[in-house]
Order: C-alpha cells, then sequence, then structure tokens
C-alpha cells in the first residue's frame, strides 16, 4: 500500500544528489523540506503495515486455536492493534492529503485589542499567554516579532511566530474574534464588562514560498518607542515597509537592530502575501468554503470566554467547557480538536 508514495521518496533522494541541484540554493531548501516531509510519512506508513502484519499474526492464531488462553491474549491484542492502526491510517492521509497545502507551515500570529479599553487590552495579554504556554506544552518554539504594549500589562496589539510541525494546521482554527466577559479589576460596582480581542493567524511564508522584489516595496525608519509612547531608542532600528502591489503595510521596532527589525517584518510581509494568496485560492475553488469552521473571518465572534459562569463556548461548534482557569493556562487542546473534527465532516 501507498507504494506512489514511497517511489517518489526515491526519486527526491535520486535528485537531492544531483550536483547540478548543489547550484539552486532555493530550489534545493525547497526540495530538501519537501523530502523531510515525505520521509516522515512514509516512516508512519511502514509502521502502519507492521501493525497490520501483527494484526493478521493475531487473527490466525485465533482461528487456529479458537478456545486456548492464547487466542483469548491475542484477541486483547487484536482490538487495541486496529484501534492503533486506524489512527495511524487516519494520519497518514492527513500527511498525503491536508486540508490546506500550507498546514504543515510554521504559523504567525497576530492579537489586537478590540472593543473594550484597556480591559481589551488585557485580554489581549491573557490570549498571548494562553497560545504560548500552549506551544511551550507541545515543544513549539514562539517568537515575539513586535509589540504595542500598555503599562498594566496589555497589549494594543502583538505579533508573535510560532514554530513547530503542523503549527499553522492547528492554530489556524484560532482566527476570529474573541470575546471576554469579567469583572475587570479596577471595576467598583463588581459589573461584568463585554471586551474582544482579533486573533489572525498566518502561515509563516519562507522566501521559496512568496518572491518580494526590491521595487515592489518602500521601507522607511522610524525611533523605537517603549510603552506608553516613551522613548527607548534614539537611533532609526524601527522598520515600516509598504508592499506597494498591495498596500499592505508591516512595522517592526522590537528587534535589537535595524536589520532584524528588516528581516522580522518582511516575514510578517511574505505570511500576510501568503494568506491573501490562499484566500484567492480557496474562494476560485468554492464559494462556500468560507463557510468553514476556521475560516478566520475576524468580524465573527468565534468563542466567548465567560468568567463568572466558568465558561468557554466556542459558537461555530455550540460547544461549553467549564474549565476556564485551565485553558487560560494553554489548555485548548480538546476545543481544537473538536473544531477540527467539524470542520473535516464539514468539507466531507
Amino acid at each position: 500500500m501507498h507504494e506512489d508514495v514511497k517511489a517518489k521518496l526515491a526519486q527526491l533522494e535520486n535528485k537531492l544528489i544531483d550536483p547540478e541541484l548543489q547550484k539552486d540554493q532555493p530550489s534545493l531548501i525547497k526540495l530538501a523540506q519537501e523530502h523531510a516531509a515525505l520521509k516522515k510519512t512514509v516512516n508512519l506508513i511502514l509502521a502502519w503495515e507492521k501493525i497490520k502484519q501483527e494484526i493478521t499474526q493475531n487473527q490466525e492464531i485465533i482461528k487456529l486455536e479458537p478456545d486456548s488462553e492464547l487466542a483469548t491474549i491475542a484477541q486483547e491484542e487484536l482490538i487495541a492493534l486496529q484501534k492503533k492502526a486506524d489512527e495511524l491510517s487516519e494520519t497518514i492521509e492527513e500527511e498525503i492529503n491536508p486540508a490546506s497545502p500550507n498546514d504543515k507551515k510554521n504559523a504567525i500570529i497576530e492579537i489586537r485589542a478590540g472593543t473594550g479599553g484597556d480591559e481589551a487590552a488585557l485580554f489581549a495579554g491573557d490570549l498571548f499567554r494562553m497560545y504560548s504556554h500552549f506551544c511551550e506544552n507541545r515543544g513549539w518554539k514562539t517568537e515575539l516579532i513586535n509589540s504595542s504594549s500598555l503599562g498594566i500589562g496589555g497589549y494594543k496589539e502583538i505579533i508573535f511566530a510560532v514554530k513547530g510541525e503542523n503549527a499553522y494546521g492547528l492554530l489556524k482554527y484560532e482566527a476570529g474574534t474573541h470575546r471576554v466577559q469579567r469583572v475587570p479589576e479596577t471595576e467598583k460596582q463588581g459589573r461584568v464588562h463585554t471586551s474582544t480581542a482579533t486573533v489572525v493567524v498566518l502561515p509563516e511564508a519562507e522566501e521559496v514560498d512568496i518572491e518580494i522584489k526590491p521595487n515592489e516595496i518602500r521601507i522607511d525608519t522610524f525611533c523605537s518607542s517603549g510603552p506608553g509612547g516613551q522613548s527607548v531608542n534614539t537611533t532609526y532600528s524601527a522598520i515600516r515597509i509598504l508592499h506597494i502591489p498591495t498596500g499592505l503595510i508591516v512595522s517592526c521596532q522590537d528587534q535589537k537592530s535595524q536589520h532584524q527589525n528588516r528581516e522580522k517584518a518582511l516575514q510578517v510581509l511574505r505570511s500576510r502575501l501568503l494568506a491573501r494568496q490562499e484566500e484567492e485560492r480557496l474562494a476560485q475553488e468554492s464559494s462556500d468554503r468560507k463557510s468553514q469552521v476556521g475560516a478566520g473571518d475576524r468580524a465573527d465572534k468565534i468563542r466567548t470566554y465567560n468568567f463568572p459562569q466558568d465558561r468557554v463556548t466556542d459558537h461555530r461548534i455550540n460547544t461549553s467547557w467549564h474549565n476556564i482557569t485551565d485553558i487560560m493556562e494553554g489548555a485548548i487542546e480538546e476545543i481544537i480538536t473538536e473544531l477540527k473534527k467539524a470542520a473535516k465532516n464539514k468539507i466531507s
């Protein structure tokens, strides 16, 4: 089974040792990435084939000696093996036919305070910490790209990269408007306030994915500023990039040097352009695709965090959870799993 995948891996391995390819670094990098992903898939296939062999062996034991103690043990093993084989088969299918070609990429997350003033900024900070803990628990790395913080501990805006296997494929379900209902610390009357924050999730684009020509961008420099606009840098290290064909603007000031800020800003710009390219692809395939779970329309309120009732409700699947403290500490795996299932069912 899956002999075509194994054959493709062998072809890639032959291409990688071609001396001519070493002269074309962008193609070499892209091919090496494709090889690494396919190698993982082939290893999964080999593991699945081994389990299928064990299933066949156990079935033979049960057939030959149905009343023996050995057959009873084989039957118990058979149930566990079949479950594992089904799980591996599903994983292999997702690897070969991902819902989106960008699912395996790293992610860039942009969180912005919405309605609610300082409380919205605090909530944006809470979401950033929630995602940071979630990533840490999975062994993923996070890397701050740009932020506009408030002295109270919140953020008007924070942008960060997430580097890990299938990061975008999982985190894309977090895109949209998140709403919080709670009593702010500054509230004297004990009234519940409602605030929002928007989350944008982009697949991290590499230079081999999106080419940005020098004549397509305008780069401006300005002084970095700290919380509240206080100047913390007398050199022009902050960067603002305008992508002329699309009008997209990206700013970055959190890195130590102008060069670092320029690289981070270009990283975000490439990812936004890749996301726009993906949106256009989906729109061409079907006008209905935007209604899929996790499509990421920022105008939609996708989830409510109700602190007085200890309830988190995802409105896309009309499901609630009652462990809000754990969820805010990064325990969102179950939520994402349910959203992933719903999205898969909707597509099929």
